[in-house]
């Protein structure tokens, strides 16, 4: 949680966030080409070729996540595509090569997404996901109920520990 950072990426212990995270990957940051490389070892780099992308499910401040198809069992899944044109420092990108180091080795849980496989071409980063379907985040659902009973909120607290527990517990 250092430098404002509030995620649970910073919650893994004798992981620190480095103050020039470059000099660690100087090879990942620029290829040859001076295209910029971000994942150390992705799935593949044509998304394309096993994946039929489709309507957007989400937005955030870095990427979109698309309804996303297995082109060979039909399997519905999430892909969040990050563009890198978004990645506008070095923190940015090992923000995100943690995001995919930490989502990789976390167990299989109820309440916690799991990674299928990585893509990385020339624009974008892409994580293909398990799709959670009917899941509205935590704040819409308080919103929209207006208010919870004691009960409610001790059982929807209890799952967020309990999915802290199991991050902790598996971090490297």
């Amino acid at each position: 949680m250092e430098n404002g950072c509030a995620n649970l990426c910073g919650l893994f212990k004798n992981h620190k966030r480095r103050e020039n995270p470059a000099e660690d990957w100087p090879e990942k940051i620029k290829n040859n080409n001076n295209k910029l490389v971000v994942l150390k070892e992705p799935t593949g780099r044509e998304i394309g070729l096993r994946y039929e992308l489709g309507g957007e499910l989400g937005r955030g401040e870095f990427g979109i996540t698309y309804l996303c198809k297995d082109r060979q069992t039909g399997e519905e899944l999430a892909c969040k595509s990050i563009s890198k044109n978004k990645l506008r420092t070095a923190i940015d990108i090992e923000d995100l090569r943690r995001q995919v180091e930490i989502m990789r080795h976390l167990p299989k849980h109820p309440n916690v997404v799991s990674l299928k496989y990585t893509y990385e071409d020339e624009d974008d980063v892409h994580l293909v996901m398990e799709l959670c379907q009917g899941g509205d985040d935590l704040l819409h659902r308080i919103v929209s109920r207006g208010y919870y009973t004691e009960c409610s909120a001790a059982s929807v607290i209890k799952t967020v520990v309990q999915v802290v527990q199991v991050i902790l517990n598996h971090s490297y």
